[in-house]
């Protein structure tokens, strides 16, 4: 029998860049956005805030767009401060590389495995699935799951007892299954 689990993000993560006024290395997106209209050009940004000294940075989202060009929907979006839209904002890599910032999910998504596993069964399989692009160590995801030590983890990676397509000691993002022998 398949088991799912879900990997889902609880809160914004940080945004690591560094502040100007304070030289902190961490901002929490306030869900908040600016946009500026100059004649037939649009700007809009991201409000992050420091952590430390709570100085507010812009974040670019739209730079001199031609407001024709601009999704309707993603315009109102941007007038309603979505927060689901800063979430898929945060995530988006073109976002990211054209400001310069890394996301910081520590503390920011929760493993739901959809109940106890049952420890009587010889082989399990199980699926996990991730509701957001959360890099996290699959090793940590099964230890966490499976109530185990990472150590113990590592251990039945090892002996061959806990096997699957991706390499399990490495970060990842995206969906992937396991079979654990007990």
């Amino acid at each position: 029998m398949l088991n799912h689990w879900v990997v889902v993000p609880t809160c914004l993560p940080l945004v690591l860049r560094r502040c100007h006024t304070c030289a902190s290395r961490h901002f929490r997106a306030s869900g908040r956005f600016r946009v500026n209209a100059n004649h037939k050009l649009l700007d809009a940004w991201l409000l992050v805030l420091c952590t430390a000294c709570g100085d507010t940075a812009k974040l670019t989202v739209l730079e001199r767009m031609n407001v024709r060009s601009v999704r309707p929907g993603l315009l109102d979006r941007l007038h309603a401060n979505d927060p689901g839209l800063a979430a898929e904002l945060l995530q988006d890599p073109v976002v990211q590389r054209r400001n310069r910032i890394a996301l910081d999910w520590a503390d920011a998504w929760r493993l739901d495995t959809g109940g106890p596993d049952h420890p009587d069964r010889e082989v399990s399989d199980v699926s996990v699935r991730f509701a957001a692009r959360i890099p996290v160590r699959p090793v940590r995801l099964i230890a966490e799951g499976c109530g185990l030590a990472r150590a113990e983890t590592e251990r039945l990676i090892a002996e061959g007892r806990l096997v699957s397509a991706v390499r399990l000691s490495d970060r990842l993002c995206g969906d992937f299954t396991f079979t654990l022998k007990r």
